[in-house]
């Protein structure tokens, strides 16, 4: 499998924004499509966001029109931009392949949104 790894979470005030990016160790990753996950504490994971290999996007209702997914073959990375963050974005975030294996996930990344 490619190995990925999450980063760029934080703390930040409602209204706030970040960037998380996943860094792949190969470049077949390229030929995926790649989603942005979260779960919060007593949450299932869920989907966030994805890009397919050509650069087509989907997003949950939850996020639309404030989080926008990208991706940089050429670093092997993709990229969440977060903006108008609401507490109920908490969560850790985790990036994989969409689908995604059942035993394939990172360590995340954790996103806090509080005043």
């Amino acid at each position: 499998q490619v190995q990925l790894v999450e980063s760029g979470g934080g703390l930040v005030q409602p209204g706030g924004s970040l960037r998380l990016s996943c860094a792949a160790s190969r470049s077949i990753f390229k030929f995926y499509t790649m989603g942005w996950y979260r779960q919060a504490p007593g949450k299932q994971r869920e989907l966030v966001a994805s890009i397919t290999s050509g650069e087509r996007t989907n997003y949950a209702d939850s996020v639309k029109g404030r989080f926008t997914i990208s991706r940089n073959n050429a670093k092997n990375t993709v990229y969440l931009q977060m903006n108008s963050l609401k507490p109920d974005d908490t969560a850790v975030y985790y990036c994989n392949t969409e689908p995604a294996p059942d035993d394939s996930w990172g360590q995340g990344t954790q996103v806090t949104v509080s005043s």
